[in-house]
């Protein structure tokens, strides 16, 4: 059960950085109100709407193209162990070692000894002894 949660977690946090690096473009493109066309991959098409910008009359263009972009992140940083303070090293090491058993899988062997005698006592000490509470 242990591995198999390692695996996911895992899983999850390199499926997290890929993401957290994608770059996505979002393409729309609206004719008067109405939004016509989505595109995540490329350009949208034109809905045949678009006038002719030639022409020497200027009448207003009723369609219009809107482009969002979600930038990603573009470098990730990677750190050294030589860049960790020494009091941080000795900090994760007292840590991993003082929380270690909290993780790992113990078998205790409970032994129960209500079914057998009391050892033989060989000889009395207090006689041998000749000591008695009076």
């Amino acid at each position: 059960m242990k591995e198999f949660l390692v695996k996911i977690s895992s899983f999850l946090l390199a499926f997290l950085v890929l993401i957290s690096t994608f770059s996505f473009t979002v393409d729309s493109h609206y004719c008067g109100d109405f939004l016509i066309e989505v595109s995540f991959t490329g350009e949208t098409e034109c809905c045949g709407m678009k006038m002719d910008t030639t022409s020497k009359i200027k009448k207003k263009n009723c369609c219009k193209d809107e482009v969002q972009k979600i930038e990603g992140q573009d470098e990730l940083k990677l750190t050294n162990f030589d860049e960790i303070s020494f009091k941080n090293q000795q900090f994760s090491t007292i840590f991993l070692f003082s929380h270690k058993d909290n993780f790992s899988e113990s078998q205790s062997e409970k032994i129960v000894l209500k079914d057998f005698p009391p050892p033989e006592i060989y000889e009395n000490h207090q006689v041998s002894y000749q000591t008695f509470l009076i």
